[in-house]
Order: structure tokens, then C-alpha cells, then sequence
């Protein structure tokens, strides 16, 4: 539509047209055989999408803290001892969540922009008696980017299950749930997954799913409950009418179609698309000579990056002008640095000319703010990086 602007935060992002149009549809009831069968597409396709054949997917209307609000609450029992590994504000929210349960919560911070050493984190669980240990892949308020593989083989070794806050990670950050034995696999609708906003999905392992009915105690939040839920997922994956909650049903019909694009990407590609475009965009940041928050390259996250504005222009006044330009994109989330950068979200949908696009019109705003940088050397760096 003419005059629209392009959406670059890190969620909601920017949506196929297809995607758009299954929301648009007339809404049908939730216990129509098509709709039962859509329902069902997705849960098998999640599968996939996660790389975990063996795991129970969930579908369920909320946001992406209800799906970290389930995972804690089916799986923790008063006492517990949960590890948490924190790289900013979604982890130091995780915390407060497990706390809801009454979970005994260590949380090991990294310093900003870093990342928590493995030995650290081995270190910790040597020290015995946890039975979870909870991380984000990609925190959304630093762009910082743990590697799940390590964390999965630390939770294996010593025997602790492990919780995976993907929000800003599934579906554009390589994740193998199934071979890096990671227990649960959570995220949001709105991010790399490519729907609008609404669904808290995620997906157990068997191993998960053991603890969770072997409890001794009852869950303790009546909406997130798997007793409440499992009897649903199951029978829509056996194509059968089921009810607990009103499902979304238009979203579930936008979920099918995203998934379906996906998965016709191929994962491996979408993850080396990912890869691509985020490499792209941190080198033109650095071509402007400005700074990514993440302190190397090693550890920035491929679904977005957190960058520093130059000490000279005002933050506001810079998203401003690049709103001007047509693109959107988001301020700073941790407080104490909030007025220091930005986020751009690149991830799902997103492709080069999007990139271009932003990379471009950050040159002109930086330029109007009084930054004085190379104008065209972002650009020209993003064109020769995606050639």
C-alpha cells in the first residue's frame, strides 16, 4: 500500500501477504473439519520447523511470556533448584517467572553485551541438585546470542533439563531440538515464525513430558496447565474435535500457511539466510563507523542487531528522522541503557531489498542528526555482502 512503512523491529515483523489473507478470511468454528485438519498441519509442521520429531508441540492463544509462563509452570515444583543463564532483560524475566512457582532460582549474569562462559555455567551445576537450567538463545533487548548446542550438552550431562526461551530465535536461528537434547523449545507467533502476534507456541521432549506428569504436586496456573491442554494438541494431531479454550482460529489458519513457507524454504537454508542478511547488516553499521552492542561477532544474534548511536545525535531524533525515511525501527530496552541504542529486527520475511531499504535510510538520518560518516558506504557494503 502506498505511503506504508517498513516495519524493522525485532517483532511484530514484517508478514507475507498470504500470511495477511488467511487472516482476513471469514472465521470459521473451531471444530470444522478443515479447521481440525489446519490445526493439525501445524502441530506436525511445528515438529519440523523445531527439528524434533520426537517432541509434543503446543498451541496455544497468548503471548510469547505465556509460552515461557508454561514451560515454568508445568515443569517446576516448589523448591526446585533452576539455573538460570542471563544475557539481559528476558532472562532476568525468566527469573522472576520461575520465582512465581516457588523455584530456588541462581541466575548467572553475564556482563553486557557478553555472554556467560561455559565453564561457568558447568561450574555451577557441578555443585549438584538442579533439575532445570533455563536460557534465552537470543535476547531480544541485546542481540547477544547463546549457542544452545553447548547448553543442550551441559543439561545432559548433568542431568538437568534444559529450557530454551526462543522468541527471538525459532525459525531463524539454527536450533536441532532433538540432537542438541534440548527439553523445551518455546516461542511467539510474531517473530521469525511470521504470524501476527497471538500464539504462544512451544515444543517438549518426551523427557520433559515425564517430568511434568510425574509431579507431585499440581500445576500451579489453570490456563498454562499441560493436563488442560495435551487432551487438545492430541486430538487435533489425530485430525478430532477437541476443546478446552476457544482457539484463535484465523491465526491458526496464518500459522498453517507460514509454516508451510518455512518448511518449502528448507531449514538449513533459512538458517543460512539468517546468517547472511545479519553478517550483512553488522558490517554496514560498522562501514558507518558505528558500534554493535554484542562485544564480538561471534556472539550477535541473526534475527536482529543492537547498535550504539553515535555520541553526538540525539537517539530520538535519529528514529525520528528515520521514520521520515519510511522505516521503523526500535529504541534501546535495557534501563540502563536505554537512551544509548537501537534494535533493528531482521528476521522471517525480511529480504534484501528491506535491508537496503534501512540500511540506506540510517545513513540519511544519521547524516541529518550531524553524524558525519561515509554517505552510501552502508549501502554499497549491504549490496556487495548480498550479491
Amino acid at each position: 500500500m502506498k505511503g506504508r512503512k517498513l516495519l524493522m523491529i525485532p517483532g511484530p515483523i514484517e508478514f507475507e501477504p498470504e500470511v495477511l489473507q488467511a487472516m482476513s478470511i471469514p472465521t470459521t468454528s473451531h471444530v470444522a473439519p478443515n479447521f481440525i485438519e489446519s490445526f493439525g498441519n501445524c502441530l506436525d509442521m511445528m515438529k519440523k520447523v523445531w527439528l524434533s520429531e520426537d517432541g509434543q508441540p503446543f498451541v496455544v492463544s497468548g503471548s510469547g511470556t505465556l509460552a515461557m509462563d508454561m514451560a515454568a509452570s508445568n515443569l517446576v515444583e516448589p523448591e526446585d533448584k533452576v539455573l538460570v543463564v542471563s544475557t539481559g532483560y528476558f532472562g532476568e524475566r525468566y527469573a522472576e517467572i520461575l520465582k512465581r512457582y516457588r523455584a530456588d532460582v541462581t541466575i548467572l549474569k553475564s556482563e553486557l553485551g557478553n555472554i556467560v562462559e561455559q565453564n561457568v555455567i558447568e561450574n555451577e551445576l557441578k555443585k549438584g541438585g538442579y533439575s532445570i537450567l533455563v536460557f534465552t538463545h537470543v535476547d531480544t533487548s541485546t542481540g547477544v546470542r547463546n549457542d544452545p548446542k553447548i547448553l543442550g550438552q551441559l543439561g545432559q550431562k548433568y542431568n538437568v533439563l534444559t529450557i530454551l526461551d526462543g522468541v527471538c530465535s525459532v525459525a531463524g536461528e539454527e536450533i536441532r531440538q532433538d540432537e542438541w537434547n534440548i527439553d523445551i523449545v518455546l516461542t511467539a507467533s510474531q517473530k521469525a515464525i511470521g504470524v501476527p502476534p497471538g500464539l504462544a507456541l512451544l515444543v517438549a521432549s518426551q523427557k520433559a513430558m515425564e517430568k511434568w506428569k510425574n509431579r507431585k504436586t499440581p500445576v500451579l496456573n489453570y490456563y498454562a496447565d499441560f493436563n488442560n491442554w495435551l487432551p487438545i494438541m492430541r486430538a487435533y494431531q489425530e485430525r478430532k474435535p477437541s476443546y478446552f479454550g476457544t482457539p484463535p482460529v484465523n491465526l491458526i489458519l496464518a500459522l498453517e500457511v507460514s509454516l508451510k513457507q518455512i518448511l518449502s524454504e528448507g531449514m538449513d537454508e533459512r538458517f543460512k539466510r539468517h546468517k547472511k542478511i545479519s553478517r550483512a547488516f553488522r558490517n554496514s553499521m560498522q562501514a558507518l563507523g558505528l558500534s554493535i552492542l554484542p562485544k564480538s561477532n561471534d556472539i550477535a544474534a541473526h534475527t536482529l542487531t543492537a547498535t550504539y548511536y553515535p555520541t553526538s545525535i540525539d537517539g530520538n531524533l535519529f528514529r525520528k528522522k528515520l521514520n521520515e525515511h519510511g522505516i521503523i525501527v526500535a529504541g534501546g530496552l535495557l534501563k540502563e541503557i536505554k537512551t544509548e541504542y537501537f534494535r533493528v529486527g531482521h528476521m522471517g520475511a525480511v529480504n534484501r531489498n528491506d535491508i537496503i531499504s534501512t540500511i540506506s535510510g540510517i545513513e540519511n538520518a544519521l547524516t541529518q542528526c550531524g553524524h558525519h560518516c561515509n554517505l552510501g558506504k552502508g549501502t554499497s557494503t549491504v549490496l556487495s555482502e548480498l550479491s
